[in-house]
């Protein structure tokens, strides 16, 4: 860790308001972006920053310089989302939906497919929510199933199964992204 950051913690851990105000401007739109994958909207993403901003305020004592200070910050996001998720699960609307599966022929028009990272964040934001929490935390996070069924409350069977409806959902996002822009030439 270089030795401003470590100096911008330092003075942080002493609730001076100028290193606050620095570190929250420096570090915000990194962690809205992670909290806006986890979320419904922007309003929902911003909700969660300010309730990580509290926490790590409240908690930077915890922190050694001997970690990645961005790697801290990702986890409180994603813990915090993971929260505002569990919070509002039980307030929502959920349909069932069928298992699905994709084919061969499914997967092969997929890997012909090219997309822009605005593009891909775009169509991953379009899947429903219970997808989208598994699918952020599997494939952009890196944790495992049963990390995944452990942190939402769900069982391990229903995280993978969701990971796969959401693959199978976000390929249909993509395909149609496609044949709009095809179209449109």
């Amino acid at each position: 860790m270089e030795e401003g950051d470590i100096n911008l913690i330092e003075a942080c851990k002493r609730s001076k308001p100028s290193a606050q105000r620095e570190m929250y401007v420096r570090f915000s739109p990194m962690m809205f972006a992670v909290a806006l994958r986890y979320s419904s909207g922007r309003a929902d993403a911003e909700d969660i920053l300010q309730e990580v901003w509290i926490k790590v305020f409240r908690h930077l004592e915890s922190f050694s310089e001997h970690n990645s200070f961005e790697g801290w910050l990702r986890r409180i996001v994603v813990n915090t989302a993971i929260t505002h998720y569990r919070r509002n699960q039980k307030h929502a609307f959920q349909l069932d939906v069928d298992e699905v599966h994709a084919t061969p022929a499914d997967l092969e028009a997929f890997k012909e497919l090219d997309f822009t990272r605005e593009e891909l964040a775009t169509a991953i934001a379009e899947l429903p929510k219970g997808y989208g929490m598994v699918f952020n935390m599997y494939v952009i996070e890196g944790y495992k199933h049963k990390e995944i069924a452990e942190r939402l409350g769900i069982d391990l069977n229903t995280s993978k199964s969701q990971l796969s409806r959401a693959r199978k959902y976000l390929q249909g996002i993509l395909i149609n992204m496609s044949s709009r822009a095809e179209k449109s030439k």
